[in-house]
């Protein structure tokens, strides 16, 4: 038996026991990990546990799906509750306020999966390659050196970097186009025909649909090899250029595009007349707007540096796996989108 634990500081965590002599856990799990959750159901392989703050709902989650309330803060608690674990999957963030708790509180999660002898542990990553232009990530960063402290000199524990890039799925805001996904409005703005781009627009990222991220790290729960370290899962590259000439052509009308220079955006000024406001589940409503601008701006040059550009680690281990394509997801959905539905791509 399998088990497994979804761990975060939000919502959700979950345990599996149906593949191996194992156990998965995921720890207080938003949207990524709920969408996940979903993908480990349809397989039907893991006994899945939540870890949470919150106290257990009152509605079951899934047949089968355990709930327990977690201290972040409470060590002792922490490896009593991961006795028999397999794999434990981090989905925790950061409140900007509880910002010092809540990377203590992953380090707490991470030292208790080695206390109780689990054998996979992956941090909360879900995204960007690199963290350097975002401080919101910083606790991200703290988990890497952790995790690479401890399995300097031998290997203590087997863990991984889920890594993303971005969903393609934000193309289709305000629109849904995956079941628990939360989108807040992109720099590409397919709905208003609108974009942000950084200088010649020429940077590129990586775009991976939520439901392919899902089902592709639900196989790689399965996998019976070594996990590399850094677990890239990619739909595709482009450049921010490329993805505005793909709306234009879906929505069939031009965009007006904004490029912002980078100079600029080092010198702390954001000269757009436009800014997304970041309505993240982490951030607290009364500060979005005053977050907006600066969060913008570490995103740009985010995109510059190539942070949102991910390997290829399990497109190469898993070569059967069909990855959906950009312009295959977006000219369906907004097919769908301007004939009246509110949400596409809803089911697994």
């Amino acid at each position: 038996m399998v088990k497994l634990v979804l761990a975060g500081g939000l919502e959700v965590c979950f345990e599996t026991k149906k593949y191996h002599p194992q156990v998965l856990l995921l720890t207080c799990i938003a949207d990524v990990g709920r969408e996940l959750l979903e993908a480990l159901l349809v397989r039907n392989k893991h006994e899945i546990i939540i870890f949470s703050t919150k106290d257990a709902p009152e509605k079951e989650i899934a047949p089968g799906v355990k709930w327990f309330k977690a201290d972040y803060q409470d060590f002792d608690q922490l490896v009593e509750l991961l006795e028999g674990v397999h794999t434990v999957l981090s989905f925790m963030s950061v409140s900007p306020g509880a910002v010092e708790a809540g990377t203590r509180g992953q380090i707490n999660l991470i030292d208790a999966a080695v206390r109780a002898g689990v054998k996979r542990f992956a941090p909360s990553e879900w995204a960007s390659s690199k963290l350097d232009k975002f401080p919101w990530y910083d606790f991200k960063r703290v988990a890497r050196e952790h995790l690479a402290e401890i399995n300097k000199d031998k290997k203590v524990i087997e863990y991984t970097l889920f890594q993303y890039g971005l969903y393609t799925n934000y193309m289709t805001y305000p629109y849904n186009s995956s079941k628990h996904i939360t989108l807040f409005e992109p720099i590409i703005n397919f709905n208003a025909c609108r974009a942000l781009v950084i200088d010649d627009g020429e940077a590129v990222f990586s775009l991976t649909t939520a439901q392919d991220a899902a089902k592709v790290t639900a196989l790689a729960l399965e996998y019976e090899g070594e996990w590399p370290v850094v677990s890239g899962i990619k739909g595709a590259d482009i450049t921010m250029n490329g993805l505005v000439a793909l709306g234009e052509k879906i929505r069939g009308k031009p965009f007006t595009v904004e490029h912002l220079k980078e100079e600029d955006l080092l010198a702390g000024e954001v000269k757009a007349s436009w800014c997304p406001v970041p309505e993240h589940p982490s951030i607290p409503v009364a500060v979005r707007k005053e977050l907006a601008p600066n969060m913008l701006r570490c995103l740009l040059l985010g995109y510059k540096d190539g942070a949102f550009q991910v390997s290829d680690e399990w497109n190469k281990l898993l070569p059967d796996f069909k990855f959906t394509q950009p312009e295959e997801f977006l000219t369906k959905a907004w097919a769908a989108i301007d004939a009246g539905e509110k949400s596409v791509f809803t089911d697994y």
